[in-house]
């Protein structure tokens, strides 16, 4: 399949799993005939998050990196031309797991650093768990966990995953170390194998698939790629697709919202654009080699699957198009990612472009819906079902969307969007008096102005006054000692041997 777009063949034949206790079946069935999909039962799900993978580096998007099998699932499913993750890795992971916003698990305003001791609540339900119930009985996750690594308790193992092969957090792509430690495991062991990161992704969810396709229970796969994520490495042979390449340019906002300023050099910009396209193409390609063994396995007509970035590419080096700022900013390029869906017995097909916006809290609720389950059993969530918008039945969706970060310790950035109505502020913590009005606060008109050029704040006083309300309830839902910035901790620290998590 390396390559080579492939086409999808015969449906599936699978039926709800015999296993399912009673107090499932009515629920499930009402789920089912809701969706339209009672014939076809509860869908297979492949949930695909590339890492920093920009808006624009994919040729969906009119890129110069050739992605063709990602563009498949758009091209066959539907476009989400309107889809948001949170502003960094860890965060965005949260909100997919448990359907709400990872502020209330004090997970919101970083990504989780190597040398913190920090993880997602336990106390969160989440995702495989409810599919467990479900009647998912194989729930897989190859990649990048990045939810918590000290302590057993955060392990994917202990959080509803039956099979585990993968990393922490961004590790060398060939040595698979961080830190001068191999950060490579399989369930709670370390292992050793060779080979580019990527690759052994895919060649895992292939044998995955191969393994689970057959069952007469549907099975969850989880494939956190660490792709196109720094350090940034690619194949050698793959390199020469695109010498051509010329850097990107550093996008307005980055050093107003961050309050850090950008110091790579143009020659610095294009070598790494280089790489990073080279290792978008082995994304591509890994992803091919996915999709190609649903067909092959006759299990892709009942498949849901779903691909998003998990935020926004990296400064001068992730392409987001014309969209303001990029990854760590709560401008669109940060949080507006490329994503698709695609599930042909669910009716999500088409090539159709879905401009609702739609949120990765969202994940949760909409797979319950399409497996079955109409109570996960946990904390209130902030996701809605979003499976009416992705087969065309719904074209709106009311309610307002937040994002939140903070790259430094002393500058916050949140952003609410209400409707048309977006909000940027970025200064102090904005639960402490005064912060607010010390804060630089920016108001765009988005179906006027998506790129966010015109700064409207000064002409509508009023709606500035009640979105930052809102920005301050937002983030007032953050507990007591959350996790801190990403740099705070580092120095002194040692890796423990193979990154291993500790024990009970």
């Amino acid at each position: 399949m390396a390559g080579q777009v492939r086409h999808r063949t015969g449906p599936r034949g699978g039926c709800m799993h015999r296993a399912l206790v009673a107090a499932l079946v009515v629920p499930v069935m009402w789920a089912w005939a809701a969706a339209g999909n009672e014939a076809a039962g509860p869908p297979n799900i492949v949930l695909i998050l590339p890492d920093d993978l920009g808006r624009y580096d994919v040729s969906l998007h009119g890129t110069d990196i050739a992605t063709p099998h990602i563009d498949s699932i758009a091209r066959d499913g539907v476009l989400l031309s309107r889809f948001y993750t949170a502003p960094v890795c860890s965060p965005t992971r949260a909100g997919i797991m448990t359907g709400r916003y990872p502020i209330h698990a004090g997970l919101m305003r970083a990504a989780i650093a190597p040398w913190r001791d920090y993880g997602l609540d336990p106390g969160e339900v989440m995702l495989p768990e409810v599919l467990e119930r479900a009647g998912y009985k194989h729930r897989g996750i190859f990649g990048k966990w990045h939810l918590g690594h000290f302590q057993r308790q955060w392990h994917p193992l202990r959080r509803g995953f039956t099979e585990f092969v993968g990393h922490n957090f961004a590790v060398d792509f060939f040595t698979h170390e961080r830190l001068g430690e191999r950060d490579w495991s399989l369930g709670y062991e370390p292992l050793v194998e060779e080979g580019y990161a990527t690759d052994l992704v895919a060649d895992r969810a292939v044998r995955f698939i191969a393994e689970h396709a057959g069952d007469d229970a549907p099975f969850f796969l989880y494939l956190p790629f660490g792709a196109p994520h720094s350090p940034t490495q690619a194949k050698e042979e793959d390199l020469p697709l695109y010498d051509h390449l010329s850097a990107i340019d550093v996008p307005p906002g980055w050093a107003d919202a961050t309050g850090i300023d950008f110091g790579m050099s143009l020659d610095d910009r294009t070598r790494l654009r280089r790489i990073h396209a080279s290792m978008v193409h082995a994304l591509d390609i890994g992803i091919g080699r996915v999709l190609g063994a649903l067909d092959e396995h006759g299990v892709a007509e009942n498949t849901l699957v779903l691909f998003f970035s998990d935020n926004g590419g990296s400064v001068g080096i992730g392409d987001n198009g014309p969209w303001r700022g990029c990854k760590a900013t709560v401008y669109e390029g940060g949080i507006r990612v490329a994503a698709a869906a695609h599930w042909p017995a669910g009716d999500i097909t088409g090539g159709r472009d879905v401009s609702v916006p739609l949120a990765y809290v969202d994940v949760l609720p909409t797979l319950m819906r399409a497996a079955g389950i109409s109570d996960h059993g946990g904390k209130p969530l902030d996701g809605v079902d979003v499976l009416d918008v992705l087969t065309g039945k719904q074209d709106a969706l009311e309610r307002d969307l937040y994002s939140y970060v903070a790259v430094t310790e002393d500058r916050d950035q949140v952003a609410v969007t209400e409707g048309d109505w977006k909000l940027v502020i970025f200064g102090p913590d904005l639960r402490e008096p005064g912060a607010a009005e010390a804060s630089t606060r920016q108001l765009f008109r988005l179906d006027e102005d998506p790129l966010e050029h015109r700064d409207l704040a000064s002409d509508h006083p009023d709606i500035v006054k009640r979105l930052t309300e809102k920005a301050i309830a937002f983030r007032s839902l953050e507990p007591p000692r959350p996790m801190p910035s990403f740099s705070v901790g580092v120095d002194g620290f040692e890796p423990p041997p193979n990154w291993q998590f500790g024990s009970d």
